[in-house]
């Protein structure tokens, strides 16, 4: 009887272990697993008013930037600025050490802002990251060993503006994308074990806002009308090109500016959403099938006080999207994807002591902002009313807190230039 009381014990205590294993999703690349913003964490404690999140520990080492960071098993990984050059770092976390450091360029390159932008992509045992000077590296994240390099000016790469080059590269199956911005290489798909070309994308006049060259967003994937693209906001606009071949299929101007063309698009079954600041706006693209290509139709245009988001992202929730508005401001807003609505926010001012754009992401219904000054607040996703949970300030803000806050296993990660910071935000 004892030995049975035992065996069931360990088999109980087995599956709690399981359990426990796979509500801790990884957080491989920009914005998550699925490139949305949105944490698989379930259980995050939401009481931050009364019980704000406690730090668990800090580490220097992460070098100088803004890049945020990715996380796979027991490994974090980021980019910046070091004294041997800009490098992709890897952090152990349960010994809470930096396992290697590979500079991915000689000196830190020298631009606007500088520091690394890149959140590394991680896929099994290799690492992808691109340098703000324009090039992708695939290195192998056991030792750090960079196993190819290619140039982004082999592709007649090119910036849209002067801040360096911020894109988190795209996996997908055997390929990894990129964006160098040459008018014949605008987006380039390459083999991701060898850096060889599968194809490149010619990208014809769209329009005269904005300016020629990549923006400062990151590719994602859409399968509207049943065909697979990749969708990028480029210095003149927001384009999608097919997956199978680079064709150039569709492209929006109206969107861009030609100062900074940042957030990343949403992609919602054959729709897809877009937004900049800098006094844009934002827009609802239908995307419909047209022959063997497809084509991008305006469902409304929101004007810049109505809706623009700097940069730190949207997040779409159900029907709704939920980001910061304004011009570098983080004013706490819901719109209705559908229609274009306000739901709510908009002209709000954000939680007190907050100042300028916000870096947003989901967590369990939560909304996570991270403001420029630092302050982090936590905001229910609800398109039923605003409801602020709380905030917190962290020990450690240097520059603009522009790294986006990630949530693994419990715990809150924030990059803050050459510091790393781990929270609790598990339940209590």
């Amino acid at each position: 009887m004892r030995r049975t009381l035992a065996v069931c014990s360990r088999v109980v205590l087995c599956a709690s272990l399981a359990v426990a294993a796979a509500q801790a999703a990884d957080w491989p690349q920009w914005r998550g697993p699925a490139r949305d913003g949105i944490s698989k964490e379930q259980g995050m404690r939401s009481d931050w008013e009364a019980s704000p999140p406690k730090l668990l520990w800090e580490l220097d080492g992460m070098g100088g930037g803004y890049a945020s960071v990715a996380v796979v098993g027991d490994r974090l990984y980021t980019t910046g600025n070091t004294e041997a050059g800009q490098s992709l770092i890897c952090v152990d976390l349960p010994s809470k050490k930096i396992a290697w450091s590979t500079p991915l360029t000689e000196k830190s390159p020298k631009h606007g802002y500088e520091g690394a932008r890149c959140t590394p992509t991680i896929d099994g045992d290799q690492a992808y990251a691109v340098s703000s000077d324009g090039a992708i590296t695939c290195v192998d994240v056991k030792n750090g060993e960079i196993n190819w390099t290619r140039k982004f000016s082999d592709f007649g790469g090119k910036m849209m503006s002067g801040w360096g080059f911020s894109e988190s590269p795209l996996v997908d199956g055997d390929r990894v994308l990129c964006t160098p911005g040459g008018p014949d290489a605008m987006i380039v798909c390459l083999d991701k074990k060898t850096g060889g070309d599968i194809w490149k994308t010619s990208m014809p006049n769209i329009g005269e806002g904005g300016k020629d060259g990549a923006g400062y967003s990151s590719i994602v994937i859409s399968n509207a009308v049943g065909v697979k693209q990749y969708v990028q906001l480029v210095g003149r606009g927001v384009i999608g090109v097919r997956a199978s071949d680079g064709q150039y299929l569709w492209g929006y101007n109206r969107v861009a500016n030609g100062v900074a063309n940042i957030p990343t698009p949403v992609v919602s079954g054959d729709s897809v959403f877009a937004s900049t600041g800098y006094g844009t706006g934002s827009v609802l693209l239908q995307l419909i099938k047209d022959g063997d290509g497809v084509r991008a139709e305006e469902k409304y245009f929101l004007n810049a006080d109505t809706f623009q988001n700097h940069h730190g992202g949207m997040i779409l929730i159900g029907d709704h999207i939920y980001a910061g508005h304004a011009h570098n401001k983080g004013f706490p807003i819901c719109v209705e994807l559908k229609s274009g609505e306000v739901v709510w926010g908009g002209k709000m001012r954000p939680p007190q002591g907050a100042d300028g754009s916000a870096a947003v992401t989901a967590v369990d219904g939560k909304l996570i902002f991270r403001y420029q000054n630092g302050l982090m607040a936590l905001i229910d996703a609800t398109p039923a009313g605003y409801k602020l949970l709380g905030t917190f300030t962290p020990v450690f803000q240097e520059k603009e807190s522009w790294s986006h806050p990630v949530v693994v296993d419990g715990k809150l990660y924030l990059r803050e230039q050459n510091k790393l910071m781990c929270y609790d935000v598990g339940k209590s």
